[in-house]
């Protein structure tokens, strides 16, 4: 289900999403937002809409602080942990806890948050999640040279996903984080 695109332009994050809900072969358009803000913060998220949910409505943000890798992988991960699992959907599989996957935009850098807690950060400047990764990010490599805006290029990129993804419908939505100084 879904497709979250992301890129970074001019120092700010710019994320698109569609509006699919999938269950097995049934999809519904859905009206809550898989790309939002909070606080300095983007996201968009793929996996649940509990945890987008959470993510959004529960999620108390931590400041970034110091070196922004360090401070993602630890304090930000730590709280995103600690949300998750006050929210009831942090799962534990031998011993090993397991989130859902979501793109998130600070301070003109983007990261792909994985569904171990792994933080990446993609050196293309632009990453995408959900079941239509692989076309968006075609669509995205495809359009890098062509001086497109930002929202351009992630409407084609959604776009392409949702011609050749059955797991992806729009409407689409898309926030942006505040210019990075």
């Amino acid at each position: 289900m879904t497709v979250i695109v992301g890129l970074v332009h001019k120092n700010r994050v710019h994320l698109g999403g569609d509006s699919a809900g999938v269950a097995g072969l049934s999809i519904t358009v859905r009206r809550d937002l898989k790309v939002f803000r909070n606080g300095p913060y983007v996201m968009g998220f793929t996996s649940s809409f509990r945890m987008g949910q959470l993510l959004r409505y529960a999620f108390e943000v931590p400041h970034p602080s110091g070196d922004l890798d360090r401070f993602m992988v630890t304090k930000f991960i730590d709280a995103l942990r600690s949300c998750l699992k006050d929210g009831g959907w942090a799962r534990k599989d031998s011993e090993q806890e397991q989130a859902g996957t979501f793109l998130v935009g600070i301070a003109g850098r983007l990261y792909t948050i994985h569904s171990d807690y792994q933080v990446g950060e993609p050196s293309d400047q632009y990453a995408a999640v959900g079941c239509g990764d692989d076309i968006a990010l075609g669509a995205l490599h495809a359009t890098a040279a062509l001086g497109l805006k930002p929202r351009q290029r992630i409407t084609t990129a959604l776009e392409a996903a949702a011609y050749h993804s059955a797991g992806v419908v729009g409407p689409f939505t898309y926030a942006t984080t505040p210019k990075a100084d």
